[in-house]
């Protein structure tokens, strides 16, 4: 085996190569990878040095496609025998027919079900067609039967939009009103109008998130004070004025209150709840990245592909308490069970909302 094994780190929510002066890097979750790789070296069952290597690409919405496969053929060149990333589900279909060209072993951690293949493997951090059937089924579980969509027009929008109205006539449910917003959206006040003209009992947003607060301040300038859901993209509460401009709105999270593993990893982290989101997924994508290693007979990129699969039956931090980490043959979803959880904001504050 080689002395030295790369591993690449696709960054697709970043437009710079250098961290600013805090050591910070928007979306980096190299500290993760290394802390699991250490945790098994400590262990006695990897043994081979692990060299980080970072490409960085501005993508989808507010960057290009060509900004990840650019990045996605820096880190080829650089001769990686796995990459992980992208992190958001627009650049992840776009690296998807890279991973399988040049055959690299790719752990994606974003919501794309479709980016997925014989190489592109995925950490879901939400996905559009899970998240999308959730909330259908928690808008009828709270009695609503109209309901008025906001939603991104773009592949992440428009995918959870075709689910969301799949699941909901299965449920009863009707979706009177669609309305399509950039996804970068600062200003909505007109689709909010929009909407609320149709008379819906429940409003439910889809996207990747940048507009969702320009919705929620639409809606409630125009006075709506009834259910409000969203998707994934209720995360960013975890930052900035998000989740006080989101007063009230459900939304899909990836972690739960029930968490056993979850709960370990606060414990010895002594870290407070409000990081509780950032913790599951970073200590999971991690975990797959090492476990991955660990198991592979070499580590060329093949040996890394069998070795990613050879990864089954691990206590996930994220989703309720019981969801399984890992992969198999053609199996490249990496969590199994109920990963996500519905949660709500209520006074700045992520409250798990039972099921």
């Amino acid at each position: 085996m080689p002395a030295s094994v790369k591993v690449g780190v696709l960054n697709d929510m970043a437009d710079f190569s250098e961290p600013d002066v805090t050591g910070a890097v928007p979306g980096d979750i190299t500290g993760w990878i290394e802390r699991e790789i250490g945790r098994l070296r400590d262990a006695g069952r990897l043994s081979a040095e692990i060299e980080i290597v970072h490409a960085y690409g501005l993508g989808l919405p507010s960057g290009t496609a060509e900004a990840v496969e650019n990045a996605y053929r820096q880190l080829a060149g650089e001769g990686v025998c796995l990459i992980v990333g992208p992190a958001i589900g627009d650049n992840a279909l776009v690296a998807t027919p890279l991973a399988e060209q040049m055959r690299i072993p790719t752990i994606n951690w974003a919501g794309a079900e479709r980016a997925r293949g014989r190489y592109m493997f995925q950490h879901q951090v939400g996905s559009h067609e899970d998240e999308s059937l959730v909330m259908a089924r928690h808008l009828a579980a709270l009695g609503c039967r109209r309901v008025a969509v906001a939603y991104d027009t773009s592949p992440i929008g428009t995918r959870h939009l075709k689910y969301l109205e799949d699941e909901a006539r299965i449920l009863g449910l009707a979706v009177i009103a669609r309305e399509g917003l950039l996804p970068v959206a600062d200003e909505a006040g007109e689709a909010a109008t929009a909407l609320l003209e149709a008379e819906p009992d429940g409003i439910a947003y889809l996207g990747l998130g940048v507009s969702a607060p320009a919705v929620a301040r639409g809606l409630a300038d125009a006075g709506w004070y009834g259910p409000s859901i969203m998707n994934t993209a209720g995360l960013r509460g975890y930052h900035g004025d998000f989740a006080r401009i989101c007063e009230g709105w459900f939304y899909i999270d990836v972690h739960s209150d029930d968490n056993a593993t979850l709960r370990a990893l606060l414990e010895e982290m002594e870290a407070p709840r409000q990081q509780a989101a950032a913790i599951a997924k970073g200590h999971d994508l991690g975990r797959l990245v090492a476990e991955g290693l660990a198991r592979a007979g070499d580590f060329s990129r093949e040996g890394v592909r069998l070795g990613l699969e050879q990864v089954k039956w691990l206590a996930a931090a994220e989703g309720h308490e019981g969801t399984m980490l890992g992969f198999g043959i053609q199996d490249r979803g990496a969590l199994h069970g109920r990963y996500l959880v519905v949660r709500q904001w209520l006074g700045g504050e992520s409250r798990e909302v039972a099921a």
